[in-house]
């Protein structure tokens, strides 16, 4: 009975995945901060997808890319990486993981009103819904009374929330603008390639990714002179120990088992139950960082995670 729901449990393996990685970032951000985070986990990744291509077609780097799949690759680094992990990793360090995460959700939004414009994509009454449920859930979630009086104000730090706005539209459009990449990638591929080269399509455009995304942060660190940080942060045991963590999880086996998952069940239903890493990193994170949830907080999570369900399984 397993067997036929092997879809539906690496989805959810993905979503518990993403909440360890989640958890370590929080971590590393606050250890060593977020770009020095953002280095190192990118070329901890440029380092295990170079070993995966390796062995899967024979080539320890994207060959094949061409100059239309590069650019948009790298324009998708740039939003994704750049702008998008930027923004989160920073919304860590005011308002943590567990909030974080939850901004995530506004991805799918994003995503759909960028391949309506980017793509012509089609915008159904449907998605406009979803967008306005996830919206109503985030709100419940970082709204409340303002003391004893009935004014409603911001629970968070609106500096953190302002960056977890800007991880979720930097994640849905790097997302449309990787999609875009990989369809240019699949049609330069020659007649004679290895035969499980589509089928590593995502690992190859995630290494060029990768590979724009560490090499933008490198040179902000440089232009901002916080290379000794970086320099740094290697050589901290604890911070690299997180940032392996943080890599295996994400990047590795969370993009991994994520590929398989939509091979063996319905894309709706699998991207609902990834979609769930706001959810399972309530409790664990209320247990390491001693943090009470409220009802009014569980309600939102919940009522977020359905407006992504509605865009995927409506």
């Amino acid at each position: 009975m397993a067997s036929n729901y092997i879809g539906e449990i690496l989805s959810l393996a993905v979503a518990a995945s993403w909440t360890v990685t989640a958890l370590f970032a929080d971590k590393a951000t606050h250890r060593i901060g977020a770009d020095s985070s953002n280095v190192i986990r990118l070329g901890l990744a440029l380092c295990f997808l170079a070993v995966i291509l390796w062995v899967t077609i024979g080539f320890p780097y994207p060959v094949y890319a061409d100059s239309s799949t590069l650019i948009w690759l790298a324009a998708s680094a740039l939003v994704g990486y750049l702008f998008g992990d930027t923004c989160l990793f920073n919304c860590y360090l005011y308002i943590g993981a567990r909030f974080g995460q939850l901004f995530m959700t506004l991805a799918p939004p994003m995503a759909a009103i960028a391949a309506w414009i980017i793509m012509g994509e089609r915008l159904s009454w449907t998605s406009w819904i979803a967008m306005a449920v996830t919206l109503s859930g985030i709100a419940i979630s970082i709204l409340g009374r303002n003391g004893g009086s009935h004014k409603i104000a911001l629970t968070l730090p609106w500096q953190g929330v302002l960056l977890g706005l800007g991880a979720g539209l930097g994640q849905g459009v790097g997302l449309v603008l990787s999609k875009v990449g990989m369809q240019h990638y699949e049609a330069a591929l020659p007649s004679d390639a290895p035969d499980n080269m589509g089928l590593m399509l995502p690992f190859a455009s995630t290494m060029v990714r990768a590979l724009i995304g560490c090499t933008g942060f490198f040179i902000m660190m440089a232009l901002r002179k916080n290379l000794p940080k970086l320099r740094a942060a290697v050589y901290d045991g604890k911070a690299m120990k997180y940032a392996l963590f943080m890599t295996l999880f994400g990047p590795v086996f969370g993009v991994s088992m994520s590929l398989m998952a939509v091979r063996y069940t319905d894309a709706g239903i699998a991207s609902t139950l990834m979609a769930l890493t706001p959810v399972m990193i309530l409790f664990p994170y209320a247990f390491i960082y001693k943090q009470k949830i409220c009802f009014r907080e569980i309600c939102g999570v919940l009522l977020s995670v359905l407006g992504v369900a509605l865009f995927f399984l409506v």
